[in-house]
């Protein structure tokens, strides 16, 4: 049999083979199939890839080189704010950058530099692996890809542009020494405080020339790269300062892992804290404050991200109308400035700061903010920082919690006319942690209803009413009302929570007291209305802007009862009497915090609602100074200084627009309505509130419940400890049920007597041991 005959026999067999197996079988394909057909496509893609590989250039540098300007105008589209955005950057060569520095920036961004050829498979395959498990977008690109995106293309998330990336970064590869692209990608880099390259950032972080940065410093630096904004440990979050930190130390362990660094040195290295930001020309005055908050929401909206928001050329219509922006700063002036005087009282009258922010309800659109008196000398922006408690500002979030849930623990009802004992210190019940809070100079209200409560900022029986709705439920009515849920201070496993120890931003807060305004209906706070670029060839880009539909925070009638209850607090006998010089229907809250460290008004009309917060700050420790003796008075509250200067700005940027009075869905007939209060020429009650507090009795009309209290009466704060807080396993009080009776029992000073020993070592505000128990958050 010749050889040819074998050949067709064998083949004849396969074929008598396969027929004997089942269909299902049949239709597979065979192994020699599969084998082929793998191979052809295996060299189908090796020899596209070399086509590619080939007809793909390494292209000139893109226009980042020639960045332009950033314009930012107000609302009304003409009127320049800024010009900010030209390239901050200074190019250095690879010898001037220290080895330690360049050690770093390996071992926090790409560990296997120094032995891939540009892309780096496992890692990509590693990110896109992670990405699935849904453990967040991951990053695979290696310091090569980087220095391509940076230097040659653009920051699009296209895949034509990793793709072209991914042939450029082999080519860069192939064609230039590991150091000559180490130091293109340091010098393309953005690290944040418009530093772009790492002499630039040398000088913004450490004010030093790059060859003498410390490898501590240069680890921070290496550090910024993953996100350059919100890694800066001076202006970040406490949360995002943790995790700066935390990617310094993955960036040591990094060097020591790579044999960069001895484990000696790696233990002996601490945390290099950068220098204060310092200011950019052109941002004096508001201009800085105003473009942070515009910068801070581009950003955080996803809408740019920072590098190419800094990159420039961009034309940024923001959200801020010039004459409520002027009125906001005349009206810290002529309210609180003006009082002022640092040469008779230096220890009392310096380095008292103004936060505020003013949010259209209807819309969330901020028309003002104020974050300083000049950023040229004081370039931090207090409208948008998280590290000041806000008192009893956080009472109507304790209310809206109580209606949302209707009933106490135990089946009493709870509406704005419930009852509670507003006894000082009375020991609240049902919270996760002991809480007797005082009262303001420990009067005793006796029993009182959740709207008398509200209007005296009774300690006492908000405590208590806001275990009784459930803590758990008072957080998440924050955070659906626009408070942020990372913010500090909103821990379900502390009893304090109830009087105010968050710390929102005033814009956070504004944002919050808007969605009341807006009968439950929630806007994100934003303050861009467009956004264009003109590139050189003549493109216009014009990215999509965010959607700013509402979401329903709360039920329109809770809301408005809330409302309802405020507006009380807005009358002559309320603690914020002083608003009442607005002449128009006004509703808000007063809250000044433990040890007068900082002083808050909150309020809203139908058409706007404005936050503004006082407190002192010391200038090189940034530690949180008392107020107390600010202007000469004995202690600040929120119905002083607060409510004064959001009256008289109120006033201005209202003025010409015709008088709205709240549409108000309660529910249920408002008890025992009176007529809404006016304030007459002469009985003003800003222009007679006394300049000091009352040591005893009740509070004066036209101020807030101070946070002094007396020796022997500080409350316990303690902190979480551990165990979850749905809301309180055992009943408050007794107490009657509602009643629409208006009749109120008037407070009486309670007589001096010897007080019960408090503990001495509760847990901290941090969650450490405390030498003496924290006093919460006072009206």
């Amino acid at each position: 049999m010749t050889l040819s005959t074998r050949r067709r026999a064998k083949r004849a067999a396969r074929r008598e083979a396969r027929r004997a197996l089942p269909l299902w079988r049949r239709l597979l394909p065979t192994w020699r199939v599969t084998l082929g057909t793998l191979t052809t496509l295996f060299l189908l893609a090796v020899g596209g890839f070399a086509v590619l590989y080939v007809i793909v250039p390494v292209p000139d540098p893109n226009a980042h080189a020639v960045a332009q300007n950033n314009i930012y105008l107000y609302a009304d589209g003409t009127t320049e704010i800024a010009r900010t955005g030209a390239v901050n950057r200074t190019d250095v060569t690879i010898d001037q950058i220290p080895l330690p520095t360049q050690q770093a920036v390996v071992s926090a961004e790409d560990r296997t530099f120094y032995q891939n050829r540009g892309i780096d498979l496992k890692g990509m395959l590693r990110a896109g692996w992670n990405t699935l498990l849904g453990k967040g977008m991951q990053g695979g690109s290696t310091i090569t890809q980087q220095y391509v995106k940076n230097y040659y293309l653009t920051q699009d998330r296209t895949i034509e542009r990793k793709g072209r990336e991914l042939l450029i970064a082999l080519k860069v590869d192939q064609q230039r020494d590991k150091r000559e692209i180490l130091a293109g990608y340091l010098n393309s880099s953005y690290f944040g405080r418009g530093a772009y390259g790492i002499q630039s950032a040398a000088h913004a972080y450490y004010g030093v020339d790059v060859s003498g940065l410390t490898p501590a410093q240069g680890a921070y630096l290496a550090s910024l790269l993953q996100a350059p904004s919100l890694y800066d440990v001076k202006t970040a979050t406490p949360a995002n300062r943790e995790k700066a930190v935390a990617r310094w130390n993955y960036t040591l362990d990094g060097m020591v892992q790579l044999g960069f660094l001895t484990p000696a040195d790696r233990a002996a290295t601490t945390f290099p804290d950068p220098i204060d930001p310092q200011p950019a020309t052109g941002l004096a005055g508001q201009a800085g404050y105003l473009v942070g908050v515009a910068d801070d929401y581009l950003v955080s909206s996803g809408t740019l991200d920072a590098a190419t928001l800094k990159a420039g050329g961009w034309r940024i219509t923001t959200s801020f109308d010039k004459p409520r922006q002027d009125a906001f700063v005349k009206a810290v002036q002529d309210r609180l400035t003006d009082e002022l005087d640092p040469r008779a009282r230096p220890t009392t009258d310096t380095d008292v700061r103004v936060a505020g922010a003013s949010v259209e309800p209807a819309t969330g659109r901020v028309v003002a903010v104020y974050g300083g008196p000049d950023y040229a000398k004081q370039p931090y922006n207090d409208a948008l920082r998280q590290d000041n408690q806000i008192g009893s500002t956080f009472k109507p979030i304790d209310l809206a919690a109580g209606l949302v849930a209707q009933h106490t623990p135990d089946g009493r009802p709870i509406t704005t006319e419930s009852r509670y004992d507003g006894t000082s210190e009375r020991p609240v019940t049902g919270g996760p942690t002991p809480y007797a809070p005082p009262n303001e100079d420990d009067i005793d209200y006796g029993n009182i209803t959740l709207r008398h409560a509200m209007v005296k900022s009774v300690n006492s029986v908000y405590a208590q009413e806001g275990v009784d709705a459930g803590l758990a439920r008072v957080r998440e009515t924050a955070i659906r009302l626009g408070i942020p849920d990372s913010v500090r201070g909103m821990d379900p496993a502390n009893t304090s929570m109830t009087l105010g120890t968050a710390t929102p931003s005033a814009l956070d807060l504004a944002g919050a007291y808007a969605t009341l305004a807006d009968h439950g209906q929630a806007h994100t706070p934003w303050s861009v209305l467009k956004l264009e670029r003109v590139n050189p060839g003549g493109a216009v880009d014009v990215p999509k802007m965010p959607d700013h539909n509402p979401t329903e925070a709360l039920d329109r009638e809770i809301a408005d009862s809330v409302t309802d209850v405020l507006r009380d607090v807005v009358s002559t006998r309320g603690t914020g009497a002083a608003a009442l010089d607005l002449n128009r229907p006004a509703a808000g809250k007063t809250g000044t915090t433990d040890s007068n460290l900082s002083a808050w008004f909150a309020g809203y009309t139908p058409e706007l609602a404005t936050t503004v917060g006082l407190f002192r700050e010391n200038p090189k420790t940034h530690a949180k100074e008392p107020l107390a003796g600010t202007a000469g008075l004995t202690r600040i509250n929120g119905g002083t200084f607060p409510t004064r200067i959001w009256t008289t700005y109120m006033t201005a940027a209202l003025d010409g627009t015709p008088t709205q009075d709240f549409d108000l869905q309660t529910g249920h007939d408002t008890p025992a309505a009176t007529p809404w209060p006016t304030a007459t020429a002469g009985t003003s009650p800003s222009a007679t509130a006394p300049t000091t507090a009352p040591a005893t009795g009740g509070e004066p009309a036209g101020t807030d419940p101070a946070p002094g209290t007396p020796t022997g009466h500080a409350p316990s704060a303690p902190t979480a400890t551990g165990r979850p807080a749905p809301g309180p396993s055992t009943p408050s009080p007794p107490a009657p049920k509602p009643t629409t009776d208006p009749d109120q029992p008037s407070p009486t000073p309670r007589p001096s007597q010897i007080q019960p020993t408090r503990p001495t070592a509760l847990p901290s505000a941090t969650g450490g041991p405390a030498s003496r128990p924290a006093a919460p958050p006072t009206p």
